[in-house]
């Protein structure tokens, strides 16, 4: 038997194809009558440079605080787009906005724990080797690892009207 869905997590990086996958979290907590928690994973410095602690101090505190006021403008235009394309208020069905610096599947897998959430929706890159390897690696990776259902969102393969995301 399916359980209910009440909570969502959606695993943003800010990009186009997490834009377009917000249309479908949105979509899934109208049908759902869900909530949504967002978050944002900021990936952690490379170990070499723990040498600069000042600095990486000094850089990991702009960084914070840069990647909120960013994911903030960000999730401001999903939710402008989405309200005017779906005649919504996105804002109603998100519950909870998450920033926390670590490694993304990690922060998703703990999040998704903590938060009591139901199902994850993350968008997909699939364009190039290079994207495949590196930014696709969160998605399948979560899949991987997590009992929890997980909505993967790729770009279409059409034209995408500027408008939507």
């Amino acid at each position: 038997m399916i359980s209910q869905i009440k909570k969502i997590l959606f695993a943003t990086d800010l990009s186009k194809n997490s834009a377009y996958a917000f249309y479908h979290a949105i979509h899934m907590a109208r049908r759902d009558e869900a909530k949504i928690v967002i978050l944002h994973a900021v990936e952690p410095f490379p170990d070499m440079l723990i040498a600069f602690e000042d600095f990486v101090d000094k850089v990991a505190k702009d960084r914070s605080e840069g990647a909120a006021q960013a994911i903030k403008d960000r999730l401001q235009e999903f939710s402008e787009k989405v309200d005017a394309r779906m005649g919504i208020s996105s804002v109603e069905f998100v519950c909870k906005t998450l920033i926390r610096p670590g490694d993304p599947v990690e922060e998703i897998l703990k999040a998704v724990d903590e938060e009591g959430c139901d199902v994850i929706v993350v968008g997909a890159h699939g364009k190039g080797f290079l994207e495949q390897t590196f930014l696709g690696s969160v998605s399948s990776s979560v899949l991987l690892r997590t009992r929890k259902p997980v909505f993967v969102v790729p770009l279409p393969y059409e034209d995408v009207n500027a408008d939507l995301i």
